[in-house]
C-alpha cells in the first residue's frame, strides 16, 4: 500500500494498453462457487466474455513513480498478457479523482474493473455503479473491512490488523519498550489498522506519528524532532519501504538508540536489511495482488469461478523477511517483483 505524491499520473479518460511479457504462476485458493445473481447474463457480456481480448480496468490510489505500486502493476500486467487480456492501469492519490477514474471505466463498457479501497467511503457510489451496469468489480490492497458491504465480488490483500498484530509480537520478542508508529497518509484505512494492530499485541507503549508522506523533507524533520524530544523510543515502524530508509537517516540525525522496522519491501530495503540498519519488513506481495486480481476477474468472466467463495479475503501476507532469509527474497526484488 502505500502512499503517494500528490499530483495524478493518468488522465481521467482511460486508455487500453496490451502488455505482452507471458509469466506463469501457480494460483491457489480459487472456488468455483458463486452467487449467479451476480454473473452479468447479457447477451453482449457473454460474447464478449467467450472470445479473447476481455477488457479490464485496474485503478489504484498510486501517486506517482511509487516503487510499490509498480509491483502491483507488473503482476497485473503478467497475468493479462497469460490471459490475453487488455488492461488499463490509472490512478489518482485523491479519493474523489479515483472515483472518477472508476466512472470513466464504467463508461467505457469494460468487461471488469480492479479497485483499491483505501477510502471506502468515497468507493462506495461508483462501485455500486459499476454492478450496477453489470461490471463486476474485485477489491486489492485495502479496504478489507468494506469490501463484501459495498458488493465487491473477490478480495485480495493482506489482513492489516493481523499483520500489525504479528508486528507487535515480534517487538516483544526483541524486548521493546516504546514504538513509534509513522502514518504517513491520514484517513487510509489500512496504515491505520496496521498501527492498531501493532498496539493490540505489543506490551509496550505504542504511539502513533503522523507525517506528510508527500513531502520527505517534512517527513525527516518531524521524525528526527520527535526523536530528539524522547530518548526512550527504541523502535519505530514505518508503514512503507521508503519512509524505513528515510527513518534510517532520522535516527542517526536525531543521535537515537532507536531502531527500524517497517512494512512493505523494495530493493533498497532488501540490501538495508541484508547490512542491519533496517530490522525487518512485512510483505504484503504486491505483485501477487495485483496478479491474482486481474487473473480472478478472467476467471470470473469465463468460467463463473470466484476466489475466496466471495465470502472470505484470499490473503497474500504478512510474510516477514529478515536478515535470517532475505537472500531468499533478493533476485526478486531486484526484479521489482517482490
Amino acid at each position: 500500500m502505500n502512499t503517494p505524491p500528490p499530483p495524478r499520473t493518468s488522465s481521467r479518460s482511460l486508455r487500453v494498453a496490451a502488455f505482452t511479457s507471458v509469466v506463469l504462476l501457480l494460483l491457489a485458493g480459487c472456488s468455483g462457487a458463486g452467487d449467479d445473481s451476480r454473473l452479468d447474463t447479457g447477451a453482449g457480456a457473454a460474447q464478449r466474455a467467450g472470445a479473447a481480448g476481455l477488457r479490464i480496468a485496474l485503478i489504484t490510489h498510486a501517486g506517482k513513480d511509487d516503487a510499490f505500486w509498480e509491483r502491483v502493476r507488473k503482476g497485473a500486467e503478467a497475468a493479462a498478457a497469460k490471459d490475453g487480456i487488455e488492461l488499463t492501469y490509472a490512478n489518482d492519490p485523491d479519493s474523489t479523482g479515483q472515483a472518477q477514474l472508476v466512472r470513466d471505466a464504467i463508461g467505457d463498457r469494460v468487461d471488469g474493473i480492479a479497485v483499491t479501497l483505501a477510502k471506502p467511503a468515497a468507493m462506495k457510489a461508483p462501485v455500486a455503479a459499476a454492478r450496477a451496469a453489470g461490471i463486476p468489480v474485485v477489491g486489492l490492497n485495502s479496504g478489507i473491512d468494506a469490501w463484501k458491504s459495498q458488493g465487491v465480488l473477490q478480495y485480495f490483500g493482506q489482513d492489516e490488523i493481523v499483520a500489525g498484530a504479528a508486528v507487535g509480537d515480534k517487538l516483544n520478542g526483541l524486548k521493546v519498550k516504546h514504538a513509534l508508529c509513522v502514518i504517513h497518509e491520514r484517513g487510509n484505512v489500512a496504515l491505520e489498522a496496521r498501527c492498531a494492530g501493532v498496539k493490540k499485541t505489543f506490551g509496550g507503549e505504542t504511539e502513533n506519528l503522523y507525517v506528510e508522506g508527500t513531502d520527505p523533507e517534512a517527513v525527516d524533520a518531524v521524525l528526527t524532532a520527535r526523536l530528539r524530544q524522547d530518548s526512550d523510543i527504541d523502535e519505530v515502524v514505518t508503514l512503507g519501504a521508503q519512509f524505513a530508509l528515510d527513518a534510517v537517516d532520522s535516527v542517526q540525525a536525531a543521535g537515537s538508540r532507536a531502531r527500524v522496522a517497517t512494512f512493505d519491501l523494495n530493493d533498497d530495503l532488501v540490501k538495508a536489511i541484508r547490512s542491519g540498519s533496517v530490522q525487518f519488513a512485512v510483505d504484503q506481495q504486491p505483485y501477487l495482488q495485483g496478479y491474482l486480481a486481474v487473473d480472478s476477474l478472467w476467471l470470473y468472466r469465463t468460467n463463473g469461478n470466484i476466489s475466496g467463495g466471495g465470502v472470505a479475503p484470499v490473503l497474500t501476507g504478512p510474510a516477514f523477511v529478515t536478515r535470517t532469509n532475505v537472500a531468499s527474497v533478493a533476485k526478486f526484488a531486484a526484479a521489482g517483483t517482490r
